[in-house]
């Protein structure tokens, strides 16, 4: 009998660690990035609107408001990575996530907006970060909650993010037999 903890449905590939960056490290985060619209993409394909209204987990947020998030999370990235470029440690805004999950739009809009949204906005993004120079990644915002954040540990984060919300989308995928 197995006495292990379940995993847990929030990060079904663990929370994000910020140990660092390389040059490698950064190139592998940028191409996770550059592929995150498609892997997100192929985790919902196929489904049906019924199975896109389903939450990932209990009391979270339908696999529709996954995609959607996401899209507005890495909007808000992208603006970011540039005010950081281009001002002095800027002070970003924060935003209520789960109030704009819970906006009309991201509870029934059709995901390809959202998605084909990801595309253009990733193309654009990976553009801009295979520009930047080692100096360029140590510059720094200021986050309302997790205080000053360099562009390394604003990059992982975003590789990470794009990950773990797919996971939550194939990891239900799979115990719903989909």
């Amino acid at each position: 009998m197995s006495t292990a903890a379940a995993p847990d449905a929030r990060y079904p590939i663990g929370k994000f660690e910020y140990q660092g960056s390389t040059p490698d490290l950064r190139r592998q985060w940028i191409a996770e990035l550059a592929a995150a619209p498609a892997g997100l993409r192929a985790a919902v394909q196929g489904l049906t609107p019924a199975q896109l209204d389903t939450p990932y987990r209990e009391g979270g947020w339908t696999l529709r408001q996954v995609v959607h998030h996401v899209a507005d999370s890495h909007l808000n990235a992208y603006s970011r990575f540039r005010l950081a470029l281009t001002e002095n440690t800027p002070r970003i805004y924060a935003y209520d996530e789960k109030l704009w999950a819970g906006l009309k739009d991201a509870a029934s809009a059709p995901v390809e907006l959202s998605l084909d949204l990801l595309d253009a906005l990733h193309r654009r993004l990976a553009l801009l970060l295979e520009s930047l120079s080692p100096a360029d990644f140590e510059r720094q915002l200021e986050h309302p909650v997790n205080g000053r954040m360099t562009l390394d540990r604003m990059l992982g984060l975003y590789a990470w993010h794009g990950r773990h919300h797919a996971a939550h989308i194939t990891t239900l995928r799979k115990q719903k037999g989909w």
